[in-house]
């Protein structure tokens, strides 16, 4: 299997460093171990030149992923039109019009036609989105990203709480670690047993979601409307939610509030409602000692059921594993004095 890693100028090197030390890692396990039954003959090819078409295509069994951004932090892809994305996203919206992104998503057209599997994680997404191989599939980027990317490609069915989305030789991936996911399902594509080896070894856990991660008011701040709307919802946490009454006190129509979450998050009114919601509960649960129930009346639920359905249908989690998981305790041991 030939993996070829498409990198263009201003890229930021730690993701793509980790994608290539997971692949890389994969090619040692299988020399190594007898565990895995096939071994992985990977060729991580680290194409620095803004002019891809200089490269050499990969195999038709093989894989080409791709993925960038500038160092600021903020995302860079392919062509646009003016005005088809917020322009408080200034790095999507303004930026990478030249022929070195135009030849990428040529590339990446042109690799698939070929029938190789293209993936992309975090900005690459765009990338491929602009290549037209997304229209009409099931896909994910980093949540962060969400608004412009669903603003931008209508076309593409996007879920941001999925960390991998693979189907039919097109894989995409979230935020920049997500570069680890997605290279251990490469692996993964030529051995189940390798994969698990090199998941061992680096120390790679589950992380099928990302929705823990998501802020509500950053996705909000993409629409004003939206924004105005999750501070009204936050303000009036403990009270039964009006959506009419929500979108009179923001100066809007109920169905206009309708269109721009929809727009924005891919969510109605109701189930942005929810997430905000679940956001401060899980706020609560992971830093005070408040009962369950106490937390759900704190976001203005009836009781910790309620709250429980709610983590159950948006996370896929219990309130006990919210309660313990914490963004940053994973694996942190205890010292004492």
């Amino acid at each position: 299997m030939h993996v070829a890693v498409l990198l263009t100028g201003g890229c930021v090197r730690f993701g793509s460093q980790h994608r290539v030390r997971c692949l890389g890692n994969g090619q040692q396990s299988a020399r190594r171990s007898a565990a895995a039954a096939t071994s992985l003959g990977n060729h991580a090819g680290w194409l620095r030149s803004t002019s891809p078409h200089r490269a050499r295509a990969p195999a038709s069994r093989g894989a080409a992923g791709f993925g960038r951004c500038r160092r600021s932090g903020r995302p860079r892809c392919g062509r646009q039109e003016p005005g088809s994305v917020n322009r408080r996203d200034r790095g999507v919206n303004r930026r990478d019009r030249g022929p070195a992104q135009r030849r990428a998503t040529e590339f990446v057209t042109a690799a698939a036609e070929r029938g190789v599997v293209v993936a992309g994680a975090c900005t690459g997404t765009f990338f491929l989105a602009e290549a037209g191989v997304l229209n009409g599939r099931h896909a994910t980027t980093s949540w962060r990203l969400g608004p412009a990317f669903r603003a931008r490609y209508p076309l593409v069915d996007l879920d941001t709480r999925a960390t991998l989305v693979h189907n039919s030789g097109v894989a995409t991936a979230a935020a920049a670690f997500a570069h680890i996911d997605l290279a251990l399902w490469l692996v993964r594509c030529r051995s189940l047993a390798l994969a698990e080896l090199v998941a061992r070894y680096l120390l790679i856990g589950d992380r099928s979601s990302q929705a823990t991660f998501a802020m509500p008011s950053v996705l909000a701040s993409q629409s004003a409307e939206v924004a105005a709307f999750e501070r009204w919802v936050r303000d009036h946490l403990t009270e039964p939610l009006s959506i009419r009454e929500a979108a009179e006190a923001i100066g809007v129509s109920a169905r206009t509030l309708q269109r721009r979450t929809m727009a924005t998050m891919g969510l109605s009114p109701l189930a942005f409602a929810n997430e905000v919601r679940l956001d401060e509960a899980a706020h609560l649960l992971r830093n005070t000692s408040l009962s369950t129930d106490a937390v759900a009346a704190a976001v203005g639920l009836c009781n910790a059921s309620s709250l429980g359905q709610l983590v159950r249908q948006r996370r896929g989690s219990t309130l006990r594993t919210l309660r313990g998981e914490g963004v940053l305790r994973a694996g942190v041991a205890r010292s004492e004095d």
